[in-house]
């Protein structure tokens, strides 16, 4: 099986030097670089239409990153008949159904297990799962960036900036971090694994909060508490109703969640039949999405399919499915927002009862529009489904 590669950065590079050192029948024949990029190998070209015109190119590993020109390569190639596979988890999170209506069309396959979790294999055991069962939550540790983060600030007792630029160092963030500390990254692969646990076109809008306003003080204040930060992408579903958020969530310190360290992910499904399944890996780095990557140019190398989905499911997309407790660390003027919920003060921090998810997020926004440097967060054992509180509700005015 022949390959190319477009893009040769650190993913790009990792799938090269695996491939020349993995199984003879595989083998990269033409390497995509800008003409910007010194061409340092026989096999690097700028010439596209030669790649999708070499009929002996069985597959095309896209690496570059960014919607575009990725979207627009990664049509052509499927359109020219050939297999792809990405780790682009931006593009293939906005593009998804019509990547694969177009290789379907071409009788060709669209991989992206490298897009969401790193080496972990999550994307084929969710596809597994969702043969079976009517998958209902999706949750967990989708950044290993944000986790190095709020890991080295509370173990290593250090403040945000310090620890975002060692991660800076250690290849961990990106020169600017923004898709990781303001959740962005966790969105994309979120919507990758709900369109396929639900058979359905992902929502274009999120709620969605990072942490880049996190603080000492905040790590320290929670760690009294026994509680662990950790920046969490989050999906459920209730009949024909989901629900979708990427936002820091507090754990009990013996939580798993609480005890996933540095740049690892943990990842947790829940199947009617089959319950719950975690994944914990490593989510990022050269050679674990190499290896991911890999993985797929094996299934097409050896006909292996995946799951066949359609993405016309009717559900309905509702950020108020759940209620949860949140903490929230703000100048107090902005406290008189909740004046309508149950709430409560400690430590100059307030704590807002039983609130639905997507009201908070809205509210939240007008606090940051007061006090830019506000910080929230949701108590992770405090959250029910909705349609539990209003039956708690009721039960208390018959009562």
């Amino acid at each position: 099986m022949k390959i190319a590669i477009l893009g040769f950065g650190t993913v790009g590079s990792g799938v090269y030097d695996i491939i020349a050192n993995g199984d003879t029948r595989m083998r990269v024949t033409a390497i995509f670089i800008r003409p910007t990029h010194p061409a340092t190998m026989p096999e690097m070209t700028t010439d596209l239409d030669a790649i999708l015109n070499d009929s002996t190119i069985d597959v095309i590993v896209e690496t570059m990153g960014g919607l575009h020109p990725a979207h627009d390569y990664i049509l052509q190639a499927l359109q020219h008949g050939k297999h792809v596979v990405t780790a682009n988890k931006a593009v293939v999170a906005k593009y998804l159904p019509e990547f694969t209506a177009v290789a379907a069309q071409h009788h060709v396959q669209f991989y992206f297990e490298a897009t969401t979790g790193g080496g972990i294999p999550w994307i084929r055991n969710l596809e597994r799962a969702a043969r079976i069962d009517q998958i209902d939550t999706i949750e967990g540790i989708f950044n290993g960036t944000s986790n190095y983060i709020l890991d080295q600030m509370q173990r290593a007792h250090l403040d945000f900036d310090p620890v975002l630029l060692a991660a800076k160092d250690m290849g961990y963030a990106e020169a600017d971090p923004s898709a990781d500390i303001d959740g962005e990254d966790v969105v994309n692969k979120l919507k990758i694994s709900a369109a396929l646990a639900y058979n359905m076109a992902p929502p274009r809008d999120v709620p969605t909060f990072g942490i880049r306003n996190v603080s000492k003080a905040d790590i320290d204040f929670f760690a009294s508490q026994h509680q662990v930060l950790r920046l969490i992408g989050k999906s459920k579903r209730d009949g024909d109703h989901y629900s979708m958020v990427v936002e820091p969530r507090l754990y009990s310190e013996t939580a798993l969640a609480a005890n996933t360290f540095e740049n690892f992910n943990l990842i947790r499904l829940h199947g009617q039949t089959i319950g719950d399944l975690q994944f914990y890996g490593q989510g990022a780095g050269k050679y674990p999405t190499a290896n991911a990557i890999v993985q797929d140019l094996y299934d097409i190398l050896e006909n292996a399919p995946h799951l066949d989905r359609s993405f016309d499911q009717p559900l309905h997309f509702d950020a108020n499915l759940n209620v949860t407790d949140y903490v929230l660390r703000a100048d107090p003027m902005t406290f008189a927002m909740f004046n309508d919920r149950e709430t409560e003060i400690v430590n100059d921090r307030l704590v807002i009862k039983q609130i639905p998810t997507g009201d908070m997020h809205k509210l939240m926004r007008g606090v940051l529009a007061i006090d830019a440097d506000a910080f929230m967060a949701a108590i992770g054992d405090s959250e029910l489904a909705a349609k539990d509180v209003l039956h708690q509700r009721d039960q208390e005015v018959i009562g």
